[in-house]
């Protein structure tokens, strides 16, 4: 019994019509090299009765630098409420960590002596 018991007949190669097929082309092509860089800082700052606010932004893209700041003064009420924020989501963070391997840096429970 030969290892293919179904034998497929020969074709003669078709002529394509408009000679070679040409590859496809991509849909879209960067001008650049594919470098690009993105720059952000914030900074929020309470002095006395005031909170002030600092943020700049910077990019390089497609051979294009921009850059924008900007500067204003917050509300005591919301610089409060900004910073309580970010306390309760730090804490939020720490306790799911803790929850979720906190029994990996506990000691194992042994059993009585």
């Amino acid at each position: 019994m030969s290892s293919r018991p179904v034998k497929r007949k020969s074709r003669s190669v078709r002529a394509v019509e408009g000679g070679v097929v040409d590859p496809p082309t991509p849909v879209s092509r960067r001008r650049g090299t594919g470098f690009s860089f993105r720059y952000t800082y914030a900074e929020f700052s309470a002095v006395g009765s005031s909170a002030q606010f600092k943020a700049k932004r910077a990019r390089y893209e497609d051979g294009r630098l921009t850059a924008e700041s900007i500067e204003g003064e917050l509300d005591p009420a919301l610089h409060a409420r900004l910073i309580d924020d970010v306390q309760r989501f730090f804490v939020d963070q720490t306790a799911l960590y803790l929850r979720a391997f906190g029994s990996l840096l506990l000691p194992f429970n042994r059993g009585p002596d």
